[in-house]
């Protein structure tokens, strides 16, 4: 079943989560028409790979147009006026970027994922139910209320400004006019009544003065508390929740609602501004005793002044963590002299900023870490800041050829530091800019996340692991120290992040049972541990008990083994995967002769194994485990054929597949029937095929069961005798000799 299918079936609560990712940047029409087309195609790679997006986003069009000369055949004059208009406005809003295309639908499709892995467990996790609620909180939904009214109130006041001019020079005109009279005149009946009128002119001169100063003062208040009490918080919100995005979890959204606010919140002052500057023109003209211009105007215009000096400031964001194109779901790692790309955004979107904004990265400036190891970037990192890349219009710059560099002068060490503690170390990297806009100069300064610098690949998982850690138990984004001392996490907060990582990564998320197994391999059998407490050091640095690896490495091993080699048996949920020896037992104990399941390895890294049940002829239960499968075997033979051709040699030496159902009681081949790479092998004659006088080979997975030795059996009677032809031995050499070879105890290795 398609991803999009499963999509389909959820319940209300979750499709509206659903719809809420998918709007013009891509129409979910495009998802549903080409559901197969599109989950099939790696849109992961192609968002940092701009050839591979280009032919995708090419590729994408020409599916729109063959969907377009099918429900043209059909008459359907609505879905082909909705597939023109959305074929030109995927077209217009791509053909610059492709790039772009692709980091949303890969982001589209990470988000069902999770969706779906929510949707299988009971309980939504707490992060999350805290993340969805903030993300349609009352609170957000009342801050584009106030803006709007605040935008307003600023238009209100240009006219009464503008009222306020258009009177003063009438007062003006008047008070010239008298001016220029003889002195006769002036005493003069009529004169008297011209001057008190003046006057009254004055009074309502100065009254207005002092209502507009009020609504200014009233618009610079409002905009104040709007930003200090709610803005800032929707901000610190959004970066949490990128946080936890960046980790696997929810994807974060709401940047281009924030932007309409701080857009509009900046134009509203800037026009205030420019209000008190036709104030003080108005000033030079005319003034008194008492004037509240010459009074109010200077307090006024330096709070203006401050309140966009902050909004600035904090308009000025990371909107795309750093993270290396060939690791596009480890965000925050980077390795020395590897490329990694970084994406900044000024959330005050105004046109007279296109192409004026230069940025500057550097990397742990004015920073003290916990390292002595020093970095510099090369590559380019000065860009200017442009509405011109971003398909949404925003005002933002993308760093595509940053690479670390680790300076010679630390070189000397690295000796000091090993693996672990180089993992540990956190790194940030720091971006400043200048704006200069309407007379004000501003400095600018943001940071991203900590990142932490590995020099290799093998250092990928525990860097992966601070990194997980540190953005699921701190809201600071600049704590370098953070794993000088490490806080703990609940044992509820890190099995949901786990969770994340399985549908993040790989597509499906855990279930319950999966979790309960994780957290008894964690902390071992306990009654209750939703608030047990977890330490860093358990998590990642203690090898498990009777084990020379960390409960990570075990976890990031199986990861990389469902990625490279079982990925969509694992997608469609065939593999129970995490559960535990004597739990399995359990399960497959009142099942049908031949039911197996597939499990992951407790004993060794990156494996996968089969248990099977079956009964002796006096109905004895007995279970049956191979040697666990690595990414070794599983290159060579394609695990869907290992489960469709392995063959166990009995007693009789007659080979058979013993694996008939999978649990619960799926019929095999229909678990498994399309995943199977060719038909089964069958054995050709020298003179068949292949070249001349050379019988094909084959790889056959076969494991040999003693059931009349001595010693009790054993995975380790299991072993796959691979690569081997058996039909083949069979063929050429006696029952005797075949014997004769499984028995020696070289076939154990």
């Amino acid at each position: 079943m398609s991803q999009w299918s499963q999509v389909q079936q959820l319940e209300i609560k979750f499709l509206e989560q659903v719809d809420q990712f998918y709007d013009d940047n891509f129409p979910m029409e495009v998802r549903h028409l080409l559901a197969q087309w599109i989950e099939s195609q790696d849109w992961e790679v192609a968002s940092n790979n701009e050839p591979m997006a280009t032919i995708l986003l090419q590729n994408l069009l020409i599916q729109l147009d063959e969907q377009l000369d099918r429900v043209s055949q059909e008459k359907n004059l609505l879905l082909i006026h909705n597939l023109k208009r959305i074929r030109k406005l995927l077209q217009g809003k791509y053909h610059g970027n492709p790039m772009h295309i692709a980091v949303i639908i890969s982001n589209c499709l990470r988000e069902e994922r999770r969706i779906l892995a929510a949707a299988s467990m009971p309980v939504q996790g707490p992060l999350e139910k805290q993340l969805q609620n903030s993300i349609v909180s009352e609170r957000q939904r009342s801050v584009e209320h106030k803006v709007s009214a605040i935008k307003n109130s600023a238009q209100m006041t240009e006219q009464d400004v503008k009222y306020l001019e258009d009177l003063q020079e009438e007062f003006d005109f008047r008070y010239k006019t008298i001016q220029s009279l003889e002195q006769g005149d002036k005493n003069s009946v009529l004169m008297k009544q011209e001057m008190m009128m003046l006057q009254e002119m004055l009074n309502t001169l100065d009254y207005k003065r002092k209502e507009v100063l009020s609504k200014m003062a009233q618009v610079i208040n409002e905009s104040d508390v709007l930003m200090n009490n709610m803005l800032l918080e929707e901000l610190l919100d959004w970066k949490r929740r990128q946080q936890i995005a960046c980790i696997g979890g929810p994807l974060h959204s709401g940047l281009d609602q924030l932007q309409n606010c701080f857009t509009l919140l900046a134009e509203s002052l800037f026009q205030v501004r420019r209000q008190l500057e036709k104030l003080d023109e108005l000033l030079t003209k005319l003034t008194y005793d008492g004037d509240p211009i010459l009074l109010q105007r200077p307090h006024l215009l330096e709070r203006v002044n401050f309140l966009l000096y902050h909004l600035f400031r904090s308009s000025f964001v990371i909107e795309r963590q750093p993270c290396m194109p060939t690791h596009p779901q480890r965000p925050m790692v980077l390795k020395t002299l590897i490329q990694f790309t970084v994406k900044l955004r000024l959330l005050i979107k105004l046109p007279e900023l296109n192409y004026q904004i230069r940025v500057k990265a550097t990397i742990d400036k004015n920073v003290s870490t916990v390292s002595n190891r020093r970095f510099v970037l090369c590559g380019t990192h000065v860009k200017a800041m442009n509405m011109d890349e971003s398909a949404n219009g925003s005002l933002s710059v993308e760093f595509r050829h940053l690479q670390p560099k680790e300076m010679k002068s630390s070189a000397g060490s690295k000796g000091n530091e090993g693996p672990q503690m180089v993992t540990e170390e956190l790194h940030s990297i720091s971006f400043e800019t200048q704006v200069s806009l309407y007379g004000l100069t501003m400095d600018l300064e943001t940071s991203s996340l900590p990142v932490v610098m590995i020099s290799n690949v093998s250092q990928l998982p525990n860097a992966w692991a601070s990194i997980i850690w540190y953005n699921l138990l701190s809201k600071d984004s600049q704590n370098l120290a953070f794993f000088n001392n490490p806080p703990t996490a609940t044992l509820s907060q890190l099995l949901e992040v786990l969770s994340w990582q399985f549908s993040s990564y790989v597509g499906r998320g855990l279930n319950s049972e999966q979790l309960n197994m994780l957290a008894e391999k964690l902390m071992g059998q306990q009654i209750s541990y939703n608030d047990y407490q977890l330490s860093w050091a358990k998590f990642c640095k203690e090898h498990l008990s009777g084990k020379s690896f960390t409960f990570w490495v075990w976890l990031e091993a199986i990861l990389d083994l469902i990625k490279k080699h079982i990925l969509p048996l694992w997608i469609d949920g065939y593999i129970m995967g995490f559960v535990s020896k004597e739990k399995e037992r359990v399960l497959l104990r009142d099942k049908m002769p031949g039911t197996f399941l597939l499990r992951f390895s407790e004993s060794n890294l990156g494996g996968i194994t089969f248990t099977w049940v079956d009964q002796s002829e006096n109905g004895e239960v007995r279970f049956h485990s191979v040697e666990p499968y690595n990414k070794g075997r599983l290159t060579a033979l394609p695990f869907a054929d290992i489960l469709r051709d392995y063959k166990v040699i009995l007693a009789d030496n007659v080979p058979e597949n013993p694996l008939k159902y999978l649990y619960p009681d799926i019929p095999k081949d229909k678990a498994f029937g399309k995943y199977y790479s060719c038909q089964p092998n069958e054995v050709s004659r020298p003179t068949e095929g292949g070249v001349k006088g050379y019988v094909p080979a084959v790889f056959i997975p076969i494991s040999k069961i003693l059931y009349d030795s001595t010693d009790p059996h054993s995975p380790s009677d299991l072993l796959p005798m691979s690569p081997s032809v058996y039909a083949v031995l069979r063929e050429h050499l006696s029952p005797t000799v075949i014997e004769t070879a499984l028995s020696s105890p070289y076939s154990a290795d």
